[in-house]
């Protein structure tokens, strides 16, 4: 049962704006805290800028939008940081440091957002490492990892600050069919650990075999659906 209490992402009728162009007008929707919902759509249909409004890269000028505690209309520019610590970002192209090691990517990450305990951070690199599976990679670069280990280095970057909720935008863009399965498992196991887990993605195939609520951008619009797949 999803009360008011649990609903972690709440938007209605949000126009999202692109570049001053309308890309999705009268958006409502929620997501409950531990809920893994996939968005899903054609290639510019409006799936990344919807994301990127969420985490407060594009405004919200009308309507209601309440993120994580956080409301979108009212954001003042020096909360933005606060919002981004509740919310944890998994890129396509998994966005890592190049010229530094695994450990030396999460530790940048943990000093840009305040962590100042050295042994804390320590601790917080482990755990987030052990999640994802990669706890005995910390030493190498990320052009010694595998696509699907670099993604699994993107999740654990965004589980640094224990966000309540992830914004995967195409996860599994980069990566072949068996790896895309292993990153989908670890999404939905870390949804069930009480994060919201918003997955954009145009990958029907992982979808009928890992099935969940479903968002649709079609025409300008959100429409949820059911889980199989009605293109």
């Amino acid at each position: 049962m999803e009360t008011a209490e649990n609903i972690i992402i709440s938007l209605k009728n949000i126009p999202v704006y692109q570049k001053n162009i309308l890309v999705l007008e009268n958006v409502s929707l929620e997501v409950a805290k531990g809920e893994f919902v996939y968005l899903i759509g054609k290639t510019g249909s409006g799936k990344s800028s919807l994301l990127k409004m969420l985490y407060a890269d594009l405004p919200v000028l009308e309507g209601e939008a309440e993120v994580a505690g956080f409301d979108l209309t009212k954001l003042k520019t020096k909360s933005v940081p606060f919002l981004r610590r509740k919310l944890g970002v998994v890129f396509q192209d998994f966005q890592l440091l190049t010229d530094r090691t695994v450990n030396e990517n999460l530790m940048f990450v943990m000093r840009a957002t305040g962590w100042k305990d050295k042994q804390a951070m320590k601790e917080r690199l482990e755990e987030v490492l052990l999640k994802v599976g990669l706890v005995m990679k910390g030493d190498k670069m990320p052009n010694q990892l595998s696509g699907g280990e670099q993604q699994r280095i993107g999740i654990a970057r965004a589980l640094i600050n224990e966000p309540d909720i992830i914004l995967a935008d195409e996860p599994t863009g980069n990566l072949d069919p068996e790896t895309s399965e292993g990153i989908i498992r670890l999404l939905m196991d870390i949804s069930k650990s009480g994060r919201a887990v918003l997955m954009a993605t145009h990958n029907y195939a992982l979808i009928e075999q890992y099935p969940s609520r479903i968002l649709k951008c079609e025409h300008g619009k959100v429409l949820s659906q059911q889980s199989e797949i009605v293109d």
